[in-house]
């Protein structure tokens, strides 16, 4: 975990680095070779204005109005005017999270030296990072594609000393924040409306930071998964898991999966189970098969997030070693929009695959444990109900699921005729993930109870240390009792990586790739 200052280069930001940022407010500084890189940038697009070179927002309109020519006068009140009328997003305030994670993802890209920002321009988004001043960003009204325009106008009228913004734990306005913590708000210039707005980075950093909590899913999902097999008495697991049977697969997830299982069924006692049964349903002995496909998903993705959060997502572009200007589209979202559909079909095979092991656990057919893992049935319906919610939030992911990327609304005249979505993308994979983080919890008190009544046998060494990192914020369920505080409880326990914590103490840390 990263909590000191995180030098900001351009070139090496990591998904650890920017939750450190985003999450555990690090501090953050420029590094001196990226702010020489901005200031030399800086210089090609004052001399070619002072050349009378045309440039795309700069010396004329943007989108359809790029035909118009703008004078060098109105240049700066041009920039403030893109930002103004791009200002419109809607709906819920993003976490402050989410917005440090585009402020410090779009400090990060500008520090590149391809922006033709002033260096004023990353230094004032440092000191706002550093001294907590958060703008007021609204989750809806960006399509991806001239990047995050809407969020990203929210987060650059704050830093003209405008819009509105929490400091401090309260709301204000961006002027008053600004002027609170000691900020000088900015002017802004040639290009540097567009150079603060015209990149994917609001929802590559929500995507960033869903990757960084897939990871933990994910282990979590594995930590689940064994659970099961241990407290079904799985009567395959022996050779469903062997390495021999994923190596001539060649799939690295598969494999990966494998090993960890393993490793967390490792000294059960409970496996095997009834020994007169050849194989397990597929929902236990394809584990490896399905998590693995997901582990895949979350390499590949991860690896399009860290491309995105170290590349150059604007336009103009202004290369400073050749003294050329180019406008092109690499504000375009695609790549990161199309990851993210992934990863959310990725996750909702987290959540599918544990709602289908709760349902094993629960019937006394499936598991030779007393129904819905209760004593007393009849007058106790035990974690009965616990399987409709899993039930309702994995019908959920399945419609969140659909691709959003696929879609498309022309904008601007028909000048940005094509879209990727990538709000919407990043604001369902976020629904999915914490959607899978409460069915993988049921699961886990499933387990946990499931385990109770194979006493005095033992799981594996996984199994064991997450039983007992469970049990001692959750107790055993004798009698009925409301369910939504116990699963509250549990949910709380995969989120903050508790349970994972334990189980690696056990057994080692657990691979995902």
């Amino acid at each position: 975990m990263i909590t000191q200052t995180v030098v900001i280069t351009g070139e090496d930001l990591s998904i650890d680095k920017l939750a450190a940022i985003s999450e555990n407010r690090a501090k953050v500084k420029l590094s001196p070779r990226a702010l020489a890189a901005v200031k030399a940038n800086r210089s090609v697009i004052e001399r070619k204005v002072r050349a009378g070179v045309p440039i795309y927002g700069v010396t004329t309109g943007i989108g359809e109005f790029a035909r118009i020519s703008i004078s060098t006068e109105q240049s700066a009140e041009l920039q403030k005017r893109i930002v103004y009328s791009h200002s419109a997003s809607v709906g819920k305030e993003i976490p402050e999270s989410n917005v440090r994670a585009a402020m410090a993802l779009r400090l990060n890209t500008l520090c590149k030296g391809y922006s033709g920002v002033r260096p004023v321009i990353v230094q004032t988004l440092v000191e706002m990072l550093n001294k907590g001043v958060h703008p007021v960003i609204n989750e809806k009204g960006s399509l991806g594609t001239s990047g995050d325009l809407s969020p990203l106008s929210q987060m650059a009228e704050v830093v003209m000393g405008e819009g509105r913004a929490i400091y401090k734990g309260r709301r204000m306005s961006g002027k008053a924040a600004m002027k609170a913590a000691g900020i000088r708000p900015i002017t802004l210039a040639y290009k540097e409306g567009l150079g603060l707005i015209n990149g994917t980075q609001a929802f590559t950093g929500v995507g960033a930071l869903a990757v960084n909590d897939t990871r933990r899913l994910a282990k979590n999902a594995l930590i689940a998964a064994a659970f099961t097999v241990d407290c079904i008495s799985s009567n395959s697991a022996k050779s469903a898991f062997d390495a021999r049977v994923h190596q001539i697969r060649n799939h690295r997830g598969q494999q990966v999966v494998a090993e960890n299982i393993r490793r967390l069924i490792n000294g059960s006692s409970t496996l095997p189970g009834n020994k007169a049964k050849v194989q397990d349903a597929y929902s236990l002995r394809c584990i490896p098969q399905i998590l693995g496909a997901s582990l895949d998903a979350l390499d590949y993705v991860t690896r399009i997030h860290l491309n995105e959060m170290n590349g150059v997502s604007d336009n103009p572009l202004f290369f400073t070693k050749d003294d050329e200007y180019l406008a092109a589209g690499n504000f375009h979202g695609q790549p990161v929009a199309m990851s993210q559909d992934f990863l959310a079909i990725a996750v909702a095979e987290f959540a599918s695959l544990a709602e289908r092991h709760t349902n094993r656990l629960l019937n006394p057919v499936l598991s030779g444990l007393p129904d819905f893992l209760v004593e007393g049935k009849g007058l106790n319906s035990g974690l009965m109900v616990s399987q409709y919610t899993s039930a309702a939030l994995v019908s959920e992911n399945k419609v969140l699921s659909h691709p959003a990327v696929v879609d498309n609304i022309s904008v601007s005249a028909d000048q940005e005729d094509h879209v990727c979505m990538g709000s919407v993308t990043a604001m369902k994979l976020t629904d999915i993930i914490r959607n899978t983080e409460i069915v993988i919890a049921i699961q886990f008190m499933c387990c946990a109870q499931a385990l109770d009544f194979r006493r005095p046998l033992k799981g594996g060494k996984g199994s064991e240390a997450a039983y007992k990192v469970i049990r001692k914020k959750l107790s055993r369920l004798i009698n009925d009792r409301p369910l939504y505080p116990d699963i509250d409880i549990v949910t709380k326990m995969v989120r903050d990586g508790s349970i994972v914590e334990a189980v690696e103490k056990a057994v080692g840390p657990l691979k995902l790739y």
